[in-house]
């Protein structure tokens, strides 16, 4: 059987890795303990996480065992990594809300049956700590001129970097740490823009523990300009169906770049690449084959079977002549709501827009679309000839559509 990192670095995943050749020998001799760490700052995941989650998919397929670590004791401080301002403090309450439901989402991709992996919760450790202690024992292994240079504070020193802050290392640290000595995990795994926090759980255990530890960076998500992608008008591409609805995370997936589908599809589903080959690499026109089995693909192994069934319908209804427009995100209103009602209002309760003075400004740069019609006057209300037919199309730019009902 292939060496797991193989299949990571061949899919796309694999950013930076510490002493490779050691781990790759470790992998292909025994089963590894690994974590990747998740802070639970809302009540779903979004996008950002799913590559992480793919990643541990593929170890776990692979014989290894994740640990999923929901940071509800670093959540409290906020991790400054990759960011120019500090982070909005969550209180205890909303951070045990957030992990219990992010917990449910988790189940959905990993087997924690019998032990096949584990979730566990770093405010078990962290927040009982001893301050006096916990920097006298772990405090004493880190330099603070080394954490300085660390992007993930250099980013920040100048608005300020809080003392807060710069303690997030040192917790995160303490983690890889105590999950270690716990459950014998010697590899950390994230985003490679944990690569400061991880190298510096790796080294703590060395230190401490005399015993070797590893640290592996995934590849960020990104556009053909470089840019991080599941940025949607409404915000993040959520995980959750209450967030972002099946249709719309099937949309976003259908409508990439050409340029980034085959690297999609190699990071977020689990196609054999021969498949993935085939497909990114079509020409022309054919390339749209692509991003819908991409859509198609993604939405099923996040919403399941049937929703991404009703999601690629809807598509079709809209954009290929067939299928089912049921499927498609569909408000209701009665007559006498809709009579006199603004679009621009129209478009902020429909969640085409997130205020009225965006849907104004979306009708002035000639955005908003009534049945395939242009609607001119940014005060412009329901056309009554809408409200009489039933049921009417609202079109935002180009390709986001929302069905209106009247009852």
């Amino acid at each position: 059987m292939a060496n797991v990192l193989d299949l990571l670095r061949e899919r796309g995943f694999i950013k930076q890795i510490t002493f490779e050749e050691d781990l790759y020998r470790l992998l292909d001799e025994e089963q590894v303990t690994f974590y990747v760490g998740f802070d639970p700052t809302a009540d779903s995941l979004h996008i950002g996480h799913y590559i992480p989650i793919m990643a541990m998919a593929h170890m776990q397929r692979a014989g290894h065992r994740p640990i999923a670590v929901m940071g509800g004791g670093t959540a409290v401080i906020g991790d400054p990594s990759g960011r120019s301002d500090m982070r909005t403090m969550l209180t205890n309450e909303s951070i045990a809300q957030n992990v219990s439901a992010i917990q449910a989402q988790m189940s959905r991709f990993l087997d924690f049956s019998d032990g096949k992996a584990l979730l566990v919760n770093n405010a078990d450790w962290l927040l009982p700590l001893n301050y006096v202690e916990f920097i006298r024992d772990i405090g004493v292994h880190f330099s603070v001129n080394r954490m300085l240079s660390a992007e993930c504070y250099k980013n920040r020193m100048e608005k300020g970097l809080t003392f807060l802050e710069f303690n997030y290392m040192l917790m995160q640290a303490y983690d890889f740490l105590m999950l270690n000595q716990q459950y014998g995990c010697t590899l950390q795994m994230g985003g490679d823009d944990q690569w400061s926090n991880m190298l510096a759980g790796a080294d703590l255990i060395r230190r401490k523990e005399h015993k070797p530890a590893y640290a592996c960076t995934f590849s960020l998500l990104l556009n053909s300009e470089g840019n991080k992608m599941g940025k949607t008008a409404k915000g993040a591409l959520w995980l959750s169906a209450d967030k972002t609805s099946p249709y719309e995370f099937y949309q976003y997936w259908r409508n990439v770049e050409d340029a980034v589908v085959k690297n999609c599809l190699a990071l977020l589903t689990f196609l054999p690449m021969d498949e993935v080959n085939r497909l990114g690499n079509l020409p022309g026109e054919r390339i749209n084959e692509a991003k819908k089995a991409l859509a198609y693909e993604v939405t099923r192994l996040i919403h399941g079977d049937e929703e991404a069934e009703k999601a690629a319908q809807a598509a079709e209804a809209l954009f290929g002549g067939g299928g089912d427009l049921d499927n498609m995100p569909t408000s209701e209103f009665t007559a006498a709501q809709l009579t006199g009602l603004r679009l621009a209002e129209l478009a902020q309760q429909c969640r085409l827009t997130k205020s009225i003075g965006e849907g104004r400004r979306l009708i002035g740069d000639g955005g908003l679309s009534v049945d395939g019609e242009k609607v001119i006057e940014i005060d412009a209300t329901v056309p009554e000839e809408a409200i009489v037919a039933g049921s009417f199309m609202l079109r935002k730019g180009k390709k986001t559509y929302h069905r209106v009902l009247v009852r």
